[in-house]
């Protein structure tokens, strides 16, 4: 497929097959997804009726083939857009010495015009195939649009300037068809190139294909890992990623943010389940019984997933498309009535010919084709300006209407590591003194908390840390430390402590800390401190959420954290109780997203954000975000926090109103041109000067944009 109006086509000839349902094709995957009785949407059924619009249906290819066919169609638009800009060229140099004047005679004037159409030949017999074979085909799904207006004004100039050289004059229209096809090669090509970007995601899913440690043959040993089958035993090592489903034969220290978005790694039991893109955190290799293998993993069951979604939120339906829907048949309605009309009233075969040919060329949309992307290239670029590089500027009108905000927690919404909010220690211990001994305690330690209470232990300026003469781990409680003093530091949970015969003070529950991750430290003496510990919000949150509720948008924050940090951190940004969802797992986050008002927009940074953010209308990835997020998002935020959003919505909307003002002027255009081109003469040049001048308006308007100086009272 070519376009949106090759998409468009296949999906309009199949909903009308008996029993379907509902038809969705996504135009950078090539996906169709099809829903209805079982007879109807078989593969045998539906293949020959798409065959006959000139496409193969097959089942759904594997990503690395969708990206090499994508690349090798930009590639062959690419090349049309060489030749035709490099003959066409030569054709308008050769029709503008004609038009000013600038040659002695007729017969040189007519042997330049051989000369035009000359030139002309390789655009229009090579570079303008794309154009003719879309048209061709949406004319045989009953859905002719831009294309077959494009085609037939090109075919129509030709023909013309061949009767005409035939005749001996030189007032030839070769310059007519190069421009059309050239212009909207342009337009064709930057539509390739950036609807290309959304297959990105779906690569950044994939995990290494490495050669893993498996048991057999008695002995361990090293197989790749796309031939590692199910109940396989498979040894980790420390630090490794996970690259299959597996249940564990001990137990082991899994960091699962990638899946989960959980801001602290959990402690696995043996039998228990982990999966492909977790991380093993132990300090000792671990074995697993491989429960799913390559192409049944979890998350292979979400990268299938992730494109059902793409498939299923289709194209976005441009303003200029639905005004394309009705201009394309009235012109052809207009220009096949044109001809007897203007013979009818006595005029020659010539003149006749070249008011109808002037009517398609004036009918070509390419203002209206122009006017939402200009607008939206402009809006893209104030939002660079604003630290916000968006990446499907397309995506600039769904924003301008948002009315649903769905955002993740960590990494998100907080800075992503944690720091202590709180501590109290024995009698005694002053602050200089616990974070002495802390710094010390908590050294070397991969864990989040203890990388937190390092920290806040080092900010002492001149802070010299004592030195270990032994630690001990015990993953998912807690470590022992001696020191080089001799003496003994106990850090970890509260049971792990009591465990430890460590007598633990009798403490009042305390409901405003109930959120936070608590530590334990003692000593020889005793208990020594407890400190508390949370995900600290980014600093623009609240200010952004509450520009977001001021606008009427529905604002959800939906994590896989534990309900007492998400409920904390909602409290602490202004969102209410109940728009704060715990516990949630990938595929529980898109369904929760998709129930929300739409269009809706998500935020999210991590491997477990990808499903939601292709689920999204609109998704963007903050600054630290995962490759997968900022592969599978519309756009990125350069700068920290989430303010970006808000300046990204406001953007938007000033630029959807340069939208709609580009399409007035372009519809204007199109409705007066063919008023007039029907009821005086004007030749074809002139209405193609007249469709370059109605876009250079829409340029112009759209330029406004782009000048503009951003407002910052957008995002106070």
């Amino acid at each position: 497929m070519w376009c949106t109006s090759c998409a468009l086509a296949v999906e309009g000839s199949l909903k009308r097959l008996e029993g379907v349902h509902e038809v969705s094709v996504h135009y950078p995957s090539a996906a169709l997804c099809i829903s209805g009785t079982p007879a109807a949407v078989q593969l045998p059924t539906l293949a020959p009726k798409v065959k006959r619009l000139g496409y193969r249906l097959t089942e759904l290819e594997p990503v690395a083939d969708a990206h090499g066919r994508l690349e090798e169609e930009s590639r062959y638009l690419t090349l049309r857009l060489m030749v035709g800009s490099l003959f066409g060229m030569w054709t308008m140099l050769a029709s503008l010495l004609i038009y000013a004047g600038a040659l002695p005679s007729e017969r040189i004037e007519l042997v330049v015009a051989w000369v035009s159409g000359a030139f002309s030949l390789p655009v229009v017999l090579f570079a303008g195939v794309p154009f003719y074979r879309a048209g061709w085909r949406t004319l045989l799904a009953k859905r002719p649009g831009m294309d077959v207006l494009v085609s037939l004004g090109v075919i129509g100039a030709v023909m013309v300037s061949v009767w005409l050289l035939w005749r001996g004059s030189a007032e030839v229209y070769f310059d007519t068809a190069v421009m059309l096809i050239v212009l909207l090669l342009v337009g064709r090509l930057v539509e390739t190139l950036c609807r290309h970007r959304g297959l990105k995601a779906l690569d950044a899913l994939a995990l290494p294909n490495d050669d893993i440690t498996v048991w057999q043959n008695e002995r361990w040993g090293s197989v790749p890992v796309d031939e590692v089958m199910k109940g396989t035993r498979v040894e980790l090592a420390p630090g490794e990623l996970i690259a299959l489903d597996g249940i564990l034969e001990d137990s082991g220290w899994i960091d699962t943010a990638s899946l989960t978005g959980e801001s602290l790694p959990r402690h696995f039991y043996a039998g228990q389940k982990v999966y492909a893109g977790c991380r093993y955190l132990g300090t000792t290799p671990l074995v697993m019984q491989v429960s799913a293998g390559v192409g049944k993993r979890r998350l292979d069951q979400l990268c299938d997933e992730m494109r059902r979604y793409q498939a299923k939120k289709g194209e976005l339906q441009k303003l200029a498309d639905r005004f394309a829907a009705w201009l394309s048949p009235l012109a052809l309605v207009l220009a096949m009535l044109t001809l007897p009309v203007a013979l009818l009233f006595g005029l020659g075969w010539e003149e006749a010919f070249v008011r109808a040919l002037s009517v398609l060329v004036v009918a070509c949309p390419c203002a209206v084709g122009l006017a939402v992307p200009l607008a939206s290239l402009a809006g893209s670029g104030q939002a660079m300006q604003q630290g916000v590089a968006l990446r499907d500027p397309a995506a600039l009108e769904i924003l301008a209407h948002i009315r649903s905000v769905a955002l993740d927690k960590t990494g998100t919404l907080t800075t992503g590591s944690h720091s202590v909010l709180y501590w109290q220690a024995r009698e005694g211990i002053d602050k200089h003194t616990l974070q002495r001994k802390l710094s010390a305690a908590v050294a070397g330690s991969e864990h989040p908390l203890a990388q937190a209470l390092a920290r806040w232990s080092n900010r002492q300026d001149n802070h010299h840390p004592e030195k270990c003469l032994q630690v001990n781990d015990t993953p998912g409680e807690g470590r022992r430390v001696q020191l080089n003093s001799g003496e003994w530091l106990i850090v970890g949970s509260a049971s792990w402590l009591t465990n430890q015969q460590v007598v633990l003070p009798d403490q009042e529950e305390d409901t405003t800390l109930a959120f936070a991750s608590q530590v334990m430290v003692s000593d020889g003496t005793g208990w020594l401190a407890t400190l508390y510990l949370a995900d600290q919000p980014v600093e623009d949150a609240e200010k952004s959420m509450k520009y977001l509720l001021h606008e009427g948008c529905v604002v959800a924050m939906i994590s896989g954290d534990r309900q007492g940090a998400v409920s904390w951190l909602g409290e602490q940004i202004g969102l209410a109780r109940e728009a704060c969802y715990a516990q949630r797992s990938p595929e529980a986050k898109a369904r929760l997203l998709q129930g929300l008002p739409s269009p809706t927009l998500y935020v999210g940074d991590g491997l477990n954000d990808t499903l939601s953010l292709a689920a999204a209308d609109v998704g963007i990835a903050p600054l630290s975000a995962s490759e997968a997020a900022r592969e599978g998002a519309s756009a990125q935020l350069m700068t920290p926090g989430i303010g970006g959003v808000v300046k990204l919505l406001s953007i938007a909307k000033r630029t959807r109103r340069i939208m709609v003002q580009n399409l007035f002027f372009s519809a204007l255009y199109n409705t007066l041109a063919l008023g007039l081109v029907v009821l005086m003469a004007i030749p074809p040049l002139v209405a193609v000067l007249a469709m370059a001048a109605s876009s250079l308006t829409v340029t112009l308007n759209a330029a406004r944009l782009a000048w503009a100086e951003p407002d910052e009272n957008d995002t106070n």
